[in-house]
């Protein structure tokens, strides 16, 4: 054999040694046909293949993707409601009959997503449909949840499952955005007139309590005040009573008239009217005759005072 020949067949032998194997990448599948038809799923690794025959036709990515999409529906009562929304999907398994699903039921992936994208609008589309404007923002949950329901089993067909469906953003038409922030207002203010108006009720309701309680504590600590004034009153006049009765039998064993009592307390008066005047003006009969009247007056009371009891009748 020519040394040119040999050459030929060991480039030969080696290019088919290197076409015999095939690496995959981890979190992908390949697929291989054989003349153009399906003939077996290769796993991640080293892997040999029939060289020049077998061919990679596709490699699946079995790891989870995303993708962002916006679009719009109307609800029952006519109003535009705006989605943004995230679709976060993967490939249901790596099980051959899966992977031949994924790889021969669309032409590319780009096809694939057009499906996808617009099956997750109408099934968004149908069930804002059927709800009010006023209800759309609090059935994030129950859109998700629909849509999951509608798709599942569409989606298995192909060979993927919907995992999540985030609704990151529902807005309205900037009029209806306006009404609703006026709708939010004027409830905000009525909210706030009802609480000032049970504030002011409630401050009100207290200060009348109180001015009621002081007016009755006040009434009460008068009369207390009264009451013991009067009881001072009287405690007093006993003992101004007690102490004239001893001053008198005293005056009596000693022979002398009691109407010096009287006198005694006269001229007493008259010197804490000078005393404790403070200024004011006071007159009184200083002479001799005046003095002469108020012991004959004081004497004649004495005198009317020791009267028994049944000579006055």
């Amino acid at each position: 054999m020519s040394p040119v020949g040999l050459i030929i067949i060991i480039v030969f032998v080696l290019l088919t040694l290197l076409l015999s194997f095939v690496s995959v990448q981890q979190g992908t599948i390949a697929v291989t046909t054989i003349f153009g038809k399906f003939s077996r799923i290769l796993r991640p690794g080293l892997n040999l293949k029939i060289p020049f025959i077998e061919k990679v036709f596709k490699k699946v990515s079995v790891q989870n993707r995303s993708s962002e999409l916006g679009f719009q529906a109307v609800t029952i009562d006519q109003a535009n409601v705006n989605f943004t929304a995230m679709l976060l999907y993967s490939v249901l398994n790596s099980d051959e009959e899966t992977i031949k699903n994924v790889a021969f039921k669309f032409i590319d992936d780009r096809n694939f997503m057009q499906a996808l994208v617009r099956s997750v609008e109408g099934s968004v589309r149908a069930f804002v449909a059927t709800k009010k404007q006023s209800e759309v923002l609090i059935l994030r949950k129950e859109i998700v949840e629909a849509v999951k329901e509608q798709l599942d089993n569409t989606l298995e067909q192909w060979g993927y499952h919907l995992i999540d469906l985030q609704l990151n953003d529902i807005t309205f038409d900037e009029e209806v955005m306006r009404s609703m922030a006026k709708v939010v207002a004027s409830n905000n203010l009525k909210s706030a007139a009802e609480n000032e108006g049970q504030a002011l009720l409630i401050t009100r309701t207290k200060a009348a309590e109180a001015e009621g309680n002081f007016i009755k504590i006040s009434a009460q600590a008068e009369k207390d005040a009264s009451q013991l004034k009067g009881e001072g009153i009287a405690l007093f006049r006993q003992e101004v009573a007690k102490g004239m009765a001893g001053a008198a039998r005293e005056m009596q064993d000693a022979n002398l008239d009691s109407s010096l009592i009287l006198f005694s307390m006269w001229t007493e008066a008259v010197k804490n009217f000078a005393q404790d005047g403070k200024g004011n003006v006071i007159f009184l009969d200083g002479s001799v005759e005046g003095m002469q009247k108020t012991m004959k007056d004081m004497m004649a009371l004495n005198q009317v005072n020791q009267i028994p009891t049944n000579q006055k009748k």
